[in-house]
């Protein structure tokens, strides 16, 4: 089972480094375009931003991705402080990932919802006629994507080989 999670986040570390990167330069560059255009020209862009929250949704949905493979998203582990006991403190990252888990089931569920409700309405943006689903989709692929990344880190955890919250790699031996 190692391997094919292994397999998956290689191939989606290929696929969403690029895409972070292109859709963070083109958020930044039309942020400062629409910034010029209203301060310095005096005429804002008519529907950029919708352009900019479909980038941004799918910027930060992406970003949170790999935020939760590399064990870098914010954690409140206070355990460590409170004791040194490792079975204490292993025992409460086992039970903290087995909780992450299952909320991330759950948002897996809710995108899911919100995607096919987003699907079934046909609903659009007011200028470019943009389906709806296709941020809500965003919300959709992260949502599987932490559950494959908690799964791996539930299985290290269980094994003993669990990875530590912002380790570059983050990649099963």
């Amino acid at each position: 089972m190692l391997n094919v999670l292994k397999t998956l986040d290689r191939i989606v570390v290929r696929i969403v480094h690029p895409i972070l990167v292109v859709v963070g330069l083109m958020v930044a560059v039309l942020l400062v375009v629409g910034i010029v255009s209203r301060a310095f020209l005096g005429a804002p862009i008519f529907g950029l931003e919708e352009i900019m929250l479909l980038a941004i949704m799918w910027f930060y949905m992406l970003g949170a991705s790999l935020a939760s493979r590399d064990r870098s998203h914010l954690t409140a582990d206070f355990v460590g402080v409170m004791t040194s006991n490792p079975r204490v403190i292993r025992g409460a990252a086992l039970l903290s990932t087995a909780i992450s888990l299952g909320v991330a089931m759950m948002f897996v569920w809710w995108a899911w919802s919100l995607l096919s409700f987003g699907l079934s309405r046909g609903q659009s943006t007011p200028v470019f006629g943009i389906p709806w689903w296709v941020s809500q989709s965003s919300l959709f692929v992260a949502s599987i994507l932490f559950v494959i990344y908690l799964t791996r880190d539930l299985v290290l955890e269980i094994t003993g080989k669990a990875i530590k919250p912002g380790d570059p790699s983050a990649e099963v031996e």
